[in-house]
């Protein structure tokens, strides 16, 4: 775990973008205005505890374009947040957005904090200091966040009405991710995973997989991996590992995935904990395991890092579906492309958060709002029209799906940035 610290994340996306912009042959001006972030927000923020003291957590925002319009992205809670991770997150939001057709920019922020130590009104506290201290960044015109890492409807809900006081107005359009009460959208909970499943579903079908058939792992049981078990479980496939903070639990047979959001709801902080005591499972001695399992599909669904260098090559399913955002390093990425692993790349794969906050978005600004049914057929359509976008894209350059992704999405970002020219 140790070397999996010392990759920074921002080197990583950067790494991402040379190898495409050097396909595209970008000119010093054109990659001057669109590779790195043109706002980074760093703040102090002073919060009350419960014991009456005052404690001073660290946060950031960090807006990488707004070409294409405003900044979007996640708000992340988490002990080891830093400005890099934060900057390459916000850098792959811009070029995610524009590999779908969204008309946002890239946005991210965070938080340095643990909020399993926090009390309920410690964490309201903290989410409306961040919001306040930020309030100058957003609006639904200029930058809107979402959920993140340990974050959910209820904090962006205290952000939302911390705004709205602010402003004196009603505006949900300032964030998305919101409960359903306060504008949010139908579908939202699970449209990170459902994208990505419409993803699988088009990969398994290009690479003549039975999806019915398959056998998937699931690194990470948090709100991404959880759906994604339970989606493709629907589909027929078999679900043989899963694992978040607790652990890693395997069954060759399948796995009872109820059991696990039951044990997963009996526990506080929804983790898995003794869920191998409910069900017919192995715990696996050491959970980084997981991702080398022979599995048909690999869906690394938790932090950045996790498939390096150092243990690429033990990889041996045939798809990895990037629910999570940078799990593998470029130096990986060259290791399973020459194992010819087909990787769908997490700027397509895990675009379908962000494709329906900007349907939450679009309805908050019309004040009519529409049945799931419909939400998933936009998501559906847009993520599968993406996919052969990019498999086209990878097909015409003879390269593989992540150069491909970003070939398409700079070019996007490239063309609007050219567009717009440079006020002076």
């Amino acid at each position: 775990m140790s070397f999996l610290k010392q990759i920074n994340p921002f080197e990583s996306a950067l790494k991402q973008f040379d190898k495409a912009a050097s396909i595209l042959k970008l000119s010093k001006s054109q990659i001057a205005m669109i590779k790195v972030p043109r706002r980074i927000t760093e703040v102090n923020l002073p919060v009350r505890m419960d014991d009456g003291s005052i404690q001073i957590f660290q946060g950031f925002r960090v807006q990488h374009s707004i070409v294409r319009g405003p900044a979007k992205g996640g708000i992340r809670f988490h002990p080891d947040v830093t400005v890099d991770e934060v900057k390459a997150l916000a850098f792959w939001m811009t070029y995610k957005c524009a590999v779908v057709g969204v008309p946002f920019g890239g946005g991210k922020g965070g938080v340095v904090c643990n909020p399993a130590e926090l009390s309920r009104a410690e964490l309201e506290n903290l989410s409306r200091r961040y919001f306040a201290e930020m309030s100058d960044l957003f609006s639904p015109d200029s930058d809107i966040p979402a959920p993140d890492v340990n974050t959910n409807p209820q904090i962006m809900s205290w952000m939302f009405d911390t705004y709205s006081m602010h402003k004196k107005q009603y505006l949900p359009g300032v964030i998305t991710g919101k409960p359903l009460e306060l504008g949010g959208s139908a579908g939202r909970s699970e449209a990170t995973a459902q994208g990505m499943v419409f993803c699988v579903e088009e990969a398994t079908e290009h690479l003549g997989i039975d999806l019915k058939n398959a056998s998937i792992a699931i690194q990470g049981f948090g709100n991404a991996g959880s759906f994604a078990a339970s989606l493709l479980r629907a589909d027929g496939a078999k679900i043989v590992a899963i694992s978040d903070v607790s652990g890693a639990y395997y069954n060759p047979k399948g796995l009872d995935i109820e059991a696990a959001f039951e044990t997963c709801r009996s526990n506080k902080n929804w983790v898995l904990k003794g869920y191998e005591n409910k069900t017919s499972c192995e715990k696996l001695d050491d959970p980084m395991k997981l991702l080398e399992l022979d599995v048909d599909i690999l869906i690394p669904a938790a932090l950045e890092n996790q498939i390096t260098e150092e243990n690429a090559d033990q990889v041996k399913a045939k798809i990895v579906a990037e629910c999570a955002n940078g799990p593998v390093t470029p130096e990986a990425d060259d290791i399973l492309d020459k194992n010819n692993i087909f990787i769908i790349p997490d700027i397509l794969c895990n675009a379908g958060g962000v494709t329906v906050s900007y349907l939450e978005w679009v309805q908050n600004r019309m004040g009519y709002y529409w049945e799931k049914e419909r939400i998933n057929q936009d998501l559906e359509h847009i993520m599968k029209k993406s996919f052969d976008q990019v498999l086209e894209t990878a097909q015409i350059n003879n390269v593989n799906m992540r150069i491909a992704a970003f070939i398409f999405s700079i070019e996007r970002v490239t063309k609007a940035a050219e567009l717009r020219g440079l006020y002076a």
